[in-house]
């Protein structure tokens, strides 16, 4: 039984206004106040000054992009003080579990059980660019999170932080090294000068009995915990579906396991609210059939990539390369020439897997990929790229109404969808117990063949190449780019 109003104990739907640009880009890289600007060059200096952060030098980029160190400032209201002191914290305790290894090595089998029973990305964005998750809690039975649990407790990663945390750090190790720098890189966003720092998320309670929810406590206030101490905001809100007649109990406590800052971005939906709210915030393409849209997913599902981000893509050759592409581990390297080159990380049957699984090209701007203090240290490591350079420049198409360059395909020629790299072998990264289904994404065009709905967005600011500078730009490793070439 669901609800057919809102009752008295829960959040209405956000207002109408939310939905725009003008809304999130408040306290965000580009669109600062002068008080917020000086807020940050304080923070900057006395990280610096403490040993915590390195800034750009004429031939070094910065340790941290700006994007990231924004976020530390916004979840403490742009106080440099309490920014640096959670900032500080989370360089120790990243320091502390290994977390650049940890990403690097986790057993895929491992990361793809945890991106079970956690958020997952639908591979869409909402009206304003940021990627949305969907989080099915109904599927989290008893039998499935004993098997977690037993799994968890016998896997091989080790660090001072219990094993079931460590895999909950690498499926935040994706948002904000995979999915938000794919988000911000791609062309024809709103606001192309911001970084996508965000998620938004649909969580559907439906079928969830009480016994469940309290048996899910802990493994909810993980999730929460770990967002709110190391990966501050990184949420935009939570929309919550198919609340049952006893939410109110639920609610009540649900209150008390996260802190007001969390709690203050959960909005509960009754059923008639929840396809006007949904659109409000995503294209109707975008969102989940079960909710009233046109997408074909849910959770267990590959990421189903909008037309938008797959015209500007070349996934490598293989059967099962875009399902480990968009449901493994992968971190970003700047590879130049206007492209960005997705490398496929973790471990499979105990061998390190390092090998270019896909390039993203014709950039919105100069905004590549993840915080440069997640490539620190290794200097020396090498790529397994296939026989050929997996991704040349005959893949690149030059986006409508912009000069093609040397070897660029013309519009006329432009795809219309993944384009897949000639002599790629990425077979070694194939988990052959988990086949891609028969008509998998690959296999059908999709239907959704443009960019979001347009929507009102504030005017971008005129000092633009302060605003376009290493937000979301790694460095260029020469022995990473090498391997690629």
């Amino acid at each position: 039984m669901t609800m057919d109003a809102a009752p008295d104990y829960q959040h209405r739907p956000p207002p109408a206004e939310a939905a725009s640009a003008e809304a999130r880009l408040k306290g965000h890289l580009g669109h600062l106040t002068s008080g917020e600007e000086s807020a940050f060059e304080e923070f900057r200096k006395l990280a610096a000054k403490e040993g915590f952060y390195n800034p750009a030098t004429d031939d070094k980029k910065a340790s941290h992009d700006d994007g990231t160190l924004i976020r530390y400032l916004r979840a403490r209201k742009f106080v440099p003080q309490e920014a640096f002191a959670q900032f500080k914290d989370t360089e120790i305790w990243r320091k502390d579990n290994d977390l650049d290894a940890l990403y690097e090595k986790i057993d895929i089998h491992d990361y793809q059980e945890a991106r079970s029973v956690y958020p997952q990305w639908t591979g869409r964005r909402d009206r304003r660019g940021i990627p949305v998750y969907l989080y099915e809690v109904g599927k989290l039975d008893s039998k499935k999170m004993i098997a977690y649990s037993s799994s968890t407790s016998k896997s091989k990663e080790k660090g001072p932080s219990p094993s079931r945390m460590l895999r909950l750090f690498a499926l935040y190790e994706n948002l904000t090294r995979f999915v938000m720098p794919l988000c911000s890189a791609v062309p024809g966003r709103p606001n192309p000068e911001t970084p996508v720092d965000q998620s938004n998320n649909i969580v559907d309670i439906s079928h969830v009995g009480l016994k469940q929810f309290w048996n899910l406590k802990s493994h909810m206030q993980d999730a929460s915990t770990l967002a709110t101490a190391h990966y501050p905001e990184t949420l935009d809100r939570i929309f919550i579906i198919g609340a049952p007649s006893f939410f109110p109990t639920v609610w009540g406590w649900i209150k008390k396991w996260f802190d007001p800052i969390t709690t203050s971005k959960i909005f509960i939906l009754s059923h008639k609210q929840v396809l006007p709210t949904l659109i409000s915030f995503i294209d109707i393409a975008n969102i989940p059939m079960k909710y009233g849209g046109e997408l074909d997913f849910e959770c267990g599902k590959t990421p189903v990539l909008d037309q938008q981000v797959r015209d500007c893509l070349s996934i490598a050759a293989g059967s099962d390369a875009e399902r480990l592409f968009l449901s493994a581990p992968v971190r970003w390297i700047d590879a130049g020439d206007d492209e960005m080159t997705a490398l496929g990380v973790g471990s499979i049957d105990g061998k390190q897997r390092k090998e270019a699984v896909a390039t993203l090209h014709s950039l919105a701007v100069r905004v590549a990929t993840s915080s440069s203090r997640h490539t620190q240290g290794q200097g020396t490591e090498t790529v397994g790229a296939p026989a050929s350079r997996p991704f040349t420049h005959h893949n690149q198409t030059a986006l409508p109404g912009r000069p093609a360059s040397k070897g660029q395909a013309t519009p006329s020629s432009q795809p219309t969808g993944i384009q897949p790299a000639s002599n790629a072998d990425l077979s070694v990264a194939s988990l052959h117990d988990q086949p891609v289904p028969a008509g998998g994404v690959l296999q059908h065009h999709l239907q959704n063949g443009g960019p979001p709905e347009k929507i009102s967005m504030p005017t971008p600011p005129a000092q633009m190449e302060r605003t376009k500078t290493d937000f979301f730009t790694p460095p260029s490793d020469p022995s990473e780019i090498k391997t690629l070439e």
